[in-house]
């Protein structure tokens, strides 16, 4: 063959070859080509290739290197800077949109209550950074921030001698249990629509069909409300749940005790002749409810016990025994389920199992408890109280 023809093939060989390899083994098979030509290869390659020759003598200068090879093509720091490092007041102005101090201040220029990714990007554009909301994102995850709901952890007000009145309850539910006698935490669940309607919560069905439910949460005028009132029994560990229909008084309350007095206390207390409940500070059996009192020593002259309340300080509800261990699993037993009925929420809530052990024992309650009931001096004169010699207020 003419040695005319060797720039051509040296041109199929590169055009064959050079589409498979990243930059720097095309740069690095170009400078070797040119070394084995000898002189004047630099040139016939760069032909050959349509590359420049400064390309080439850098491809020399590598291959005459003793260094390792690596998997970098370009040299440190090559290659264009992130915005961050261009935009060197990016991260502070940020910083400044999304700090805890100014997120209820009404003069900032994002309020707290709408900050998403998309609208704090469009705010830094508009103080003359280029960048997206994945950036922001970005940026925000690299600062320790994350996506976080608000957390009850305050209680307001706290009486100087709260940790002390819960010593004061422990010691009488310690005495109680002692001597074996029942001591029961009570409390209302939270109202539920009952009809065909959304439940929070997800359960198992085939894909792409859902419960179909109601779009509007309006309360069905003949189906009402639930009221799951619950009796959790500490010395037994048995549970008892009266769902009611009407209105949560401190009638329907007692009422409740009542039934799991006769239903399931009675029975495994047969030689009791006491009973102390613990009990929310508030609602149907707070301590201020005149009508709490008067059912209770209706409670007590039918039932002959002696029964002794001890309220939790205020706002420490969640202190009460029977929202972990009853409550809590009630809702994540009807997770997900419309509760069409007040049978249907007996039988779901007398289901609730888990793996301990739990049995609920739960019935229906039809009464009716209208509200507003006024109780007289003399009827409250009347109920045989003997207050706690520590705050017995």
């Amino acid at each position: 063959m003419d040695d005319q023809d060797a720039p051509t093939r040296l041109a199929q060989k590169f055009a064959t070859i050079l589409p498979y390899l990243n930059e720097r083994q095309r740069r690095l098979l170009l400078g070797a080509e040119a070394r084995a030509l000898g002189r004047g290869g630099i040139t016939q390659v760069a032909q050959a290739a349509g590359v420049s020759r400064p390309t080439i003598h850098k491809a020399l200068r590598e291959l005459s290197t003793t260094d390792p090879p690596t998997e970098r093509i370009r040299q440190v720091g090559g290659g264009r800077k992130k915005t961050q490092a261009r935009d060197l007041g990016l991260r502070a102005d940020l910083e400044r949109l999304v700090a805890p101090e100014t997120r209820g201040d009404p003069l900032s220029p994002l309020r707290w209550t709408c900050k998403s990714t998309r609208q704090l990007a469009r705010a830094l554009q508009e103080q003359g950074h280029p960048l997206s909301e994945h950036l922001v994102r970005t940026l925000l995850h690299e600062a320790d921030y994350s996506l976080q709901a608000n957390a009850k952890t305050r209680e307001g007000r706290r009486h100087p001698d709260r940790d002390a009145q819960f010593h004061y309850i422990n010691s009488q539910v310690t005495a109680f249990l002692a001597r074996g006698l029942p001591v029961i935490s009570v409390d209302a669940k939270k109202k539920e629509l009952v009809g065909n309607f959304k439940n929070q919560g997800q359960e198992w069905q085939p894909q792409g069909t859902p419960e179909q439910v109601q779009v509007h949460d309006f309360p069905d005028k003949k189906l009402g409300k639930a009221i799951p009132y619950g009796v959790y029994d500490l010395g037994r560990n048995s549970r008892w749940v009266t769902v009611g229909q009407d209105h949560d008084t401190a009638s329907f309350a007692v009422s409740s005790i009542r039934r799991w007095w006769a239903g399931m206390g009675q029975a495994v207390y047969p030689q009791a002749d006491r009973l102390l409940i613990c009990a929310d500070g508030g609602g149907s059996n707070g301590y201020r409810v005149r009508l709490w009192k008067v059912e209770l020593q209706h409670l007590a002259n039918e039932t002959g016990l002696l029964v002794t309340v001890c309220h939790f300080p205020a706002g420490t509800s969640k202190w009460n025994k029977i929202e972990h261990r009853l409550f809590a699993y009630i809702s994540m037993n009807w997770r997900g389920r419309p509760l069409v009925s007040h049978e249907v929420i007996v039988e779901l809530i007398g289901a609730t199992t888990n793996q301990t052990g739990l049995r609920v024992y739960a019935e229906q309650d039809t009464g009716r408890y209208p509200t507003k009931v006024k109780v007289s001096e003399a009827a409250l004169a009347a109920v045989q109280i003997r207050p706690h010699a520590f705050h017995g207020e």
